[in-house]
């Protein structure tokens, strides 16, 4: 079989060294074509989120990303149609350093508690490749149709 052809077959799998110190399974993707796995709240006791009060939530998960791969920290939809909780600084960066707990900063933009429980699925993580910028200073952009125009300047449509 051509590469190509085993390319649309084979999804490749990326080892990730992680440590679980919570009391639940790792995160985990949901289906095979999966983009974000859910990541769980790791709670001694329950968090009461007030409206639009915000709070950092333990998960229990340490990992370490290969070079040129971030993790992103984003809402769970469900929670964020049905119960108004988001994720602030969305998405959150997880660099490939950084070895500490991973966290989730919870915001209820409601206007009811919530309560968060252990062992919730409180955001999802998609893991991501990115490229590092090195700077080029010029006198002049390249000119394009759009322009500068920006912030909903080409009207509905």
């Amino acid at each position: 079989m051509c590469k190509f052809a085993q390319s649309l077959f084979f999804k490749p799998i990326m080892k990730v060294q992680v440590i679980n110190k919570s009391k639940h399974p790792l995160p985990q993707y949901a289906t095979e074509q999966s983009a974000g796995m859910d990541l769980r709240a790791n709670l001694s006791e329950p968090i009461v989120l007030k409206p639009l009060q915000r709070c950092l939530v333990p998960t229990g998960i340490y990992m370490a990303l290969p070079k040129g791969f971030e993790a992103q920290v984003r809402p769970r939809s469900g929670l964020a149609i049905k119960k108004g909780i988001g994720v602030l600084n969305s998405p959150g960066t997880i660099d490939a350093d950084y070895r500490g707990e991973v966290c989730v900063i919870l915001v209820n933009l409601s206007s009811e508690e919530f309560v968060v429980e252990d062992g919730e699925r409180i955001a999802q993580m998609v893991i991501a490749r990115h490229e590092q910028a090195e700077w080029q200073e010029v006198e002049v952009l390249e000119e394009t149709e759009r322009g500068a125009g920006g912030f909903g300047h080409t009207g509905k449509k």
